[in-house]
């Protein structure tokens, strides 16, 4: 049985993915916040452990354990993080050390605690990213700076991963409805993925895990996720001007 590591699986797209990987015959070792969703994760096919990202400290010894206990791991889905909503002239830079901390620095943590297992697998990274990590995107220059940065970081290891018959690839969704109405947390305007009250066409989750699995699946490099995604991949890299003033139109109108 192969053996998938999903970091903020426990909810949102997270749990959308673990769901769908178990249905396919996975076990899924979820990594998130400790609370009523991690706990509710539990499963025959679900391990859960529950960490804190941010802690360098933190992550090793969870990934120890995991290097220990699992036989393989052929899959690490770097998911958990979160967004923040507000013009920059706005926000608080605490706000964008936060923003990098949990998708920038989190994912980074557990990429390296996990090299050699997914080495051994000859196994896959999958970085979930969104349309903000290819474009602009308003009001959400920290979240954008961190899955650009995330983006790079990832492009970068596939490269390096390589000579191990290791993909590394990337998948990048637009709005996932997963905390719709959830409000902001304060004056930074910090919240959770799935919750912006301005997004586009929003996705399902289920449906954003099943196009992704088929993207992993297929060892694509890049898995835009859904219409939108894939419109926004195409006009951005034709023509910047103009993906931008239609980013700001709709927008908008949402």
């Amino acid at each position: 049985m192969k053996t998938a590591v999903i970091t903020g699986g426990a909810g949102g797209l997270g749990r959308a993915l673990t769901q769908a990987l178990v249905a396919k015959g996975w076990h899924v070792v979820v990594l998130d916040l400790p609370g009523r969703e991690l706990d509710a994760a539990a499963s025959a096919s679900v391990s859960i452990h529950d960490c804190d990202l941010t802690d360098p400290d933190a992550v090793a010894a969870v990934c120890r354990r995991l290097r220990n206990e699992c036989a393989s791991i052929d899959l690490v889905v770097y998911n958990a993080g979160i967004t923040q909503i507000g013009l920059f002239a706005e926000t608080p830079l605490a706000a964008h050390r936060r923003v990098f901390e949990v998708n920038y620095f989190g994912a980074i943590h557990v990429a390296a605690e996990l090299l050699g297992p997914v080495r051994r697998s000859g196994g896959v990274h999958l970085a979930i990213s969104s349309v903000a990590g290819f474009a602009p995107l308003h009001r959400r220059s920290a979240y954008s700076a961190s899955k650009h940065a995330l983006e790079g970081f990832f492009r970068t290891l596939r490269e390096e991963e390589r000579e191990f018959g290791v993909d590394v690839l990337i998948a990048a969704p637009s709005f996932v409805a997963t905390n719709v109405g959830v409000p902001q947390q304060g004056e930074s305007g910090i919240a959770r993925p799935g919750s912006a009250p301005d997004g586009i066409d929003y996705m399902d989750p289920a449906v954003a895990a099943t196009i992704i699995l088929e993207g992993v699946e297929s060892r694509r490099p890049f898995i835009p996720v859904g219409r939108v995604a894939r419109l926004a991949a195409l006009v951005n890299r034709l023509s910047p001007g103009l993906y931008a003033r239609l980013m700001m139109r709709n927008i908008r109108k949402g």
